[in-house]
């Protein structure tokens, strides 16, 4: 896995947003691409810190999806809109997927 973290200066609950973001991110490919190569870009971004996640196609078969799941993009989209941010996550053309926030650090003019 590869990370570049550049987020000296960030207000706490911008932190803890990204962190959460970043956690699930990676939860959800270690889940739903088992061995996939996956990297992790924080850093900042017009008055904004950009959060990208991306993990490659699955190196191995995934195991049958649990019941129940499948709330936690939808918590990341709410955590991100609640900070004024926005978070987008979409399958890559090849095979792997993305998650991509952009959190303001800066409060409305």
């Amino acid at each position: 896995m590869a990370v570049r973290l550049e987020a000296e200066g960030c207000p706490a609950d911008v932190g803890h947003a990204a962190y959460r973001i970043v956690q699930e991110a990676l939860t959800n490919a270690r889940r739903h691409a088992p061995g996939a190569p996956a990297v992790v870009d924080i850093g900042p971004a017009a008055g904004a810190l950009r959060v990208v996640v991306r993990n490659g196609p699955p190196a191995l078969p995934a195991p049958r999806p649990e019941p129940g799941g499948g709330q936690g993009l939808l918590g990341l989209h709410a955590r991100a809109a609640s900070l004024g941010g926005t978070l987008t996550a979409a399958a890559t053309p090849d095979g792997g997927f993305q998650v991509e926030a952009t959190l303001p650090v800066r409060g409305p003019a």
